[in-house]
C-alpha cells in the first residue's frame, strides 16, 4: 500500500516497459503512483499512460525550472488545457533550480515560471509538486508571497529542518526518496526524524536517486519498497503501518477534489 508521489514513467527508460515495470511494483506494494511531467511533452505522455493505468496511474503536468527556455506566452494556456483531464491531479514539478545556472536572468525567468504555475494551480484547484535545489530562500519568499490553496508536497527535500518548519506552515508536506537511504545523507536524515508522520510522502523520481541498495542501477518505482522500510526503522514502526500513514497522506493531497 504505497503511493510513488513522483516518478517519470514517462522517461525513455521506463516508458517502453511500463506493463512489467508496473507489475513488478504492485509486486512491492506500490499500488498508486503520481507520473510527472517536465514539459508540455512530458507532461501529454504522463496524461496518456494515466489513461492506459486508469486509477493506478495518475498525472502531474508542469515546465519544469531547468526547461525554462521551452516556457513561452503559450506555455501557461497549454498546461491548462492539460489539466482539464480528470488523470490530473497536480500541477508539477515547479519551483527553481540553480545548481547549473544561476544568473539573475535565468532566476528571474525561473521565478516567472513558477509564479505563474502557483496562479494556474490555484485557478484549478490542484496542489503542487516543488522542485527546488540551492534555491529554498527564494522558494519559500514566492510560497509566502503566492500562497497555494491546496496542501502540496515539496518533492526530494534537501533542505535543512528549520526550512522544512517554514514550509510546513505554508502547508506543505515533504517527499524522501532513494537519497533517505544515503550513508551521506545525514542532513535529510535528521530532518525526516524531526517531521511528524503527517508530514511525510514517499517517491522514487525513477529513473533517477536510486536507493543505496541498487546504486549503480536506474531507479525503478518497485525500490521505493526500500526507501519505505528505511524510513520505517528509523521511526521505530512496522512496515505495514509506515505505508498506511503515507498512503493515506498522498491520496488526500492527490484527489481530484471540486472547486
Amino acid at each position: 500500500m504505497i503511493f510513488d508521489t513522483h516518478t517519470h514513467l514517462n522517461d525513455e527508460k521506463l516508458i517502453n516497459n511500463l506493463d512489467e515495470i508496473i507489475k513488478s511494483a504492485e509486486e512491492h506494494d506500490v499500488s498508486k503512483f503520481l507520473c510527472v511531467g517536465w514539459d508540455i511533452e512530458s507532461s501529454k505522455q504522463a496524461i496518456e499512460i494515466a489513461h492506459k493505468y486508469p486509477g493506478v496511474v495518475f498525472a502531474a503536468v508542469s515546465i519544469m525550472p531547468t526547461e525554462y527556455k521551452s516556457f513561452n506566452e503559450y506555455s501557461i494556456e497549454e498546461l491548462r488545457n492539460l489539466a482539464q483531464d480528470s488523470s490530473v491531479v497536480a500541477i508539477g514539478e515547479i519551483g527553481l533550480d540553480y545548481h547549473y545556472e544561476n544568473s539573475d536572468e535565468v532566476k528571474q525567468k525561473q521565478k516567472e515560471m513558477f509564479i505563474k504555475q502557483i496562479e494556474l494551480a490555484n485557478e484549478l484547484n490542484l496542489p503542487v509538486s516543488i522542485h527546488c535545489r540551492d534555491a529554498f530562500q527564494d522558494t519559500l519568499d514566492i510560497v509566502k508571497s503566492f500562497h497555494v490553496k491546496r496542501k502540496s508536497v515539496l518533492h526530494c527535500y534537501s533542505g535543512s529542518l528549520e526550512m522544512a518548519r517554514e514550509f510546513k506552515k505554508q502547508n506543505f508536506v515533504f517527499g524522501f526518496g532513494g537519497t533517505l537511504t544515503y550513508k551521506n545523507s545525514k542532513n535529510t536524515q535528521n530532518v525526516f526524524d524531526n517531521l511528524d508522520l503527517d508530514d511525510i510522502v514517499f517517491e522514487t523520481d525513477a529513473p533517477y536517486l536510486t536507493p543505496a541498495k541498487y546504486r549503480g542501477n536506474y531507479n525503478k518505482p518497485e525500490y521505493i519498497y526500500e526507501t519505505v522500510l528505511f524510513a520505517a526503522n528509523r521511526k521505530n514502526l512496522p512496515i505495514d503501518e509506515m505505508e498506511v500513514i503515507s498512503y493515506n497522506n498522498a491520496s488526500k493531497i492527490f484527489s481530484r477534489e471540486k472547486k
